[in-house]
């Protein structure tokens, strides 16, 4: 009886969360900057990489073809030691406002580094010249009026920090559309979390701030022995000292387009790179709203060994199994229609035993283990 009521709780809950994120969407306005504006923001792109040498070409391309004024841009590509020709393909742009630097260059001899990506962040803010930092990946593709619209909306708004959307460009195969939509759904909770004041979110591979509160939080530094949380780590920072509002972007034309993992291993373990941030939030609210989705999603095995000695514990089961996928359907549909990705919803309930299956694994060995990025071991 008690197993019962407490999966009943968990599903009200879980409900009502969703419910809840969708008209924090709703009410999360599309930002649409005058048609006269004309920028006056120096921006300075900081792009980390490492053994991206498929990749950077492309995404530097799209940053110099932004419809941006070129004497108020500079990218700035930080090589983390890459044993391939990523640097010697940065050095190919000398002379159109990209600039490459070495992150060896800037490491105290000696030192032991653990957040190579916030090292290599900070180098490159270290030699910027621009009074907003923009942050992305280097396989990331920008839409040509990205900077544009991040440059609006600070000079409108005047935030400490900028948050903007991103999603997968993907083929069709199985890993790459799960990863689709779990992706999807955490760019959508991002927008409402928000809106609605639920803990903040962002990404790093499309990300903004002002020098100015970059150095008022002293950088990364307090946040420089986890390998993660290069954006939602500074982020928080930023909001405990009040060094300014965190604006939302929600704009198609500030969608950051990026790569999904290849396989079902390497994008394990970029998730439970994420999930390793569990709990160093700062933020009880995000916090507990992560442990009701843990639980949720560990109801459904606990009853399904339950439903061995009482077959009721499988209705519950089912049961459940029907709300989440109707709870999440009904957040998802107009985030999806905003990416223009409504397509997913013929593959979204087929891989909904997955994606229970997925958060319990993740966000264990998030919490309690190592990961592998890049070639090097974290725990």
């Amino acid at each position: 009886m008690l197993l019962t009521i407490i999966c009943l709780l968990l599903s009200l809950v879980y409900f009502l969360l969703m419910w809840v994120y969708k008209a924090g969407w709703a009410k999360q306005n599309d930002f649409i900057f005058p048609s006269d504006f004309k920028p006056s923001t120096f921006i300075s792109v900081i792009i980390p990489a490492r053994n991206e040498a498929d990749n950077i070409r492309a995404c530097i391309s799209s940053i110099l073809a932004q419809e941006y004024p070129q004497h108020l841009l500079e990218i700035i590509v930080v090589d983390d030691h890459s044993t391939d020709s990523t640097a010697a393909i940065v050095k190919e742009y000398n002379g159109l406002n990209v600039h490459c630097i070495s992150l060896s260059d800037h490491l105290d001899a000696g030192k032991k580094i653990v957040a190579y990506k916030k090292a290599a962040l900070a180098a490159g803010i270290t030699q910027s010249r621009g009074s907003l930092i923009a942050t992305t990946d280097a396989d990331c593709i920008a839409h040509k009026l990205w900077l544009l619209n991040m440059a609006a909306i600070y000079e409108m708004e005047r935030p400490a920090m900028i948050v903007a959307p991103v999603i997968y460009a993907t083929d069709h195969s199985v890993v790459q559309i799960f990863q689709l939509i779990d992706f999807m759904s955490m760019q959508g909770i991002t927008a409402a979390a928000h809106r609605l004041k639920l803990g903040n979110m962002s990404n790093g591979a499309n990300l903004a701030f002002s020098k100015a509160a970059y150095m008022l939080v002293q950088g990364y530094k307090g946040i420089d022995h986890l390998a993660s949380g290069d954006d939602l780590l500074l982020m928080v920072k930023m909001k405990k000292v009040k060094a300014g509002k965190i604006s939302y972007l929600k704009s198609p034309e500030a969608i950051m387009l990026t790569k999904p993992q290849p396989d079902w291993k390497s994008f394990f373990r970029q998730r439970i790179r994420w999930a390793s941030k569990s709990g160093k939030y700062g933020d009880h609210r995000l916090t507990f709203i992560l442990l009701l989705v843990y639980l949720f999603n560990l109801a459904f095995p606990v009853l399904l060994v339950a439903g061995i000695f009482n077959a009721d514990h499988l209705y519950i089961a089912c049961m459940m199994f029907v709300i989440k996928v109707a709870a999440e359907y009904l957040f998802l549909e107009p985030v999806a229609k905003f990416f223009r990705k409504q397509w997913i919803f013929g593959s979204f309930f087929f891989l909904q035993p997955l994606h229970i299956l997925y958060i319990i694994v993740a966000g264990f060995l998030g919490f309690v283990g190592g990961y592998e990025w890049k070639g090097r071991r974290v725990r």
